[in-house]
C-alpha cells in the first residue's frame, strides 16, 4: 500500500492505472476506520484491480456547533486496518490540499435534503457533494463504495452522479452491526457506558417498526410505535423518526414502495442514526 497526500500525485498515479486498463474502486472515508468501512475496502478489493480509500474529515460537512473537534482521528491506526483490508492506494490530503483557496464556485443540494439529517444538517449535503466531486475528479474511480448507515448520503450521492454523469458505478452494501444490533461508526467511541447499552434499542425498535410494517400496520401507526419506543428510552433525546420513500425520500402515506425507516438519536456527546429500507408491501 502506498500513501498519497497531494492532488496532483494521486491523479498522475490514476492516470497511469487507468491507461493500463485496470478498474478502480473508490472508498471515500473520514478515517477512524472501523469494521463498516472494511466491508467496503474488502468487497471493492474483490470486484476491482486498484482500491483507493481517501481519508479527509471535510470540515465542509460540519455546522458551527457540531463536533469538527471532537471528531476521533488516528492515522496510524487507520493506516494499518487500511493496509491489511485490501487497499493500495491511502489518499491522506490536507484541508489546504483540498481547498486551496476561495471558491468561486458553490454546489447546493436542492434534492433529497429537507428531511432526515438534511433538515437537521443545513448544509451538510452541500459539503458532501463538495468534497465527492473533488474526490471523484482526482481519483477517477469506476466504482464507489458507500454503506447503507448513512442511507440519505447514498440517495443524495446516487443524484449527484446522475445530474453530473460522472462515470463511477455507485455500489451500496449493507449496513455493518455490532453483536447487539448497534451500527458501526466512528462515533460509537463518544458513547458512554450506560449510553452503550442503550444505543442497540434503535436498530430493535427499527426491526420491530419493519415487522409491523410489513404485517399490515399504516404508515402513522408505525411511526408513533416507534416514537414511543425511542421516547421510553433513560438517555438521550430523538432527534427525528420518519417514513419516506426510498431513494426519493418523499412523504408517503402507505408502504406500496421502496420506504425508508430511518431514526436519529442523539446522547450527550454523539448523533447516531441507523434505519431499515423495506421493499413495497402489497
Amino acid at each position: 500500500m502506498i500513501i498519497i497526500e497531494t492532488r496532483k500525485r494521486m491523479q498522475e498515479y490514476m492516470r497511469e492505472k487507468k491507461q493500463n486498463g485496470l478498474t478502480i474502486g473508490f472508498v471515500p472515508t473520514m478515517g477512524f476506520l472501523h469494521e463498516g468501512h472494511v466491508s467496503l475496502m474488502r468487497r471493492a478489493s474483490q470486484e476491482c484491480d486498484i482500491v483507493v480509500t481517501s481519508i479527509f474529515v471535510n470540515p465542509l460537512q460540519f455546522g458551527p456547533s457540531e463536533d469538527l473537534d471532537r471528531y476521533p482521528r488516528d492515522f496510524e491506526r487507520d493506516q494499518k486496518i487500511a493496509r491489511e483490508n485490501g487497499t493500495d492506494i491511502l489518499f491522506y490530503p490536507s484541508n489546504e490540499e483540498m481547498y486551496p483557496n476561495d471558491a468561486g464556485t458553490k454546489l447546493v443540494v436542492t434534492k433529497r435534503t429537507e428531511v432526515l439529517c438534511g433538515e437537521k444538517r443545513p448544509g451538510h449535503f452541500d459539503g458532501v457533494v463538495t468534497v465527492l466531486t473533488k474526490l471523484f475528479h482526482i481519483i477517477q474511480p469506476d466504482r464507489a463504495y458507500f454503506g447503507q448507515k448513512d442511507a440519505q448520503q447514498v440517495a443524495v450521492v446516487d443524484d449527484l452522479i446522475r445530474s453530473y454523469f460522472f462515470p463511477v458505478k455507485l455500489i451500496t452494501c449493507p449496513t455493518v452491526r455490532e453483536e447487539d444490533g448497534l451500527a458501526k461508526s466512528s462515533r460509537n467511541v463518544n458513547l458512554n457506558e450506560k449510553e452503550k447499552a442503550i444505543a442497540p434499542k434503535l436498530f430493535e425498535a427499527l426491526t420491530i417498526a419493519s415487522d409491523k410494517a410489513k404485517k399490515g400496520a399504516t404508515v402513522s401507526e408505525v411511526r408513533q410505535d416507534m416514537l414511543d419506543q425511542m421516547n421510553g428510552l433513560e438517555y438521550g433525546k430523538i432527534d427525528y423518526v420518519e417514513l419516506l420513500s426510498y431513494p426519493e425520500l418523499e412523504i408517503v402515506d402507505s408502504f406500496g414502495q421502496k420506504t425508508i425507516i430511518a431514526v436519529a438519536y442523539r446522547f450527550e456527546n454523539a448523533r447516531l442514526i441507523d434505519n431499515i429500507i423495506i421493499e413495497a408491501v402489497r
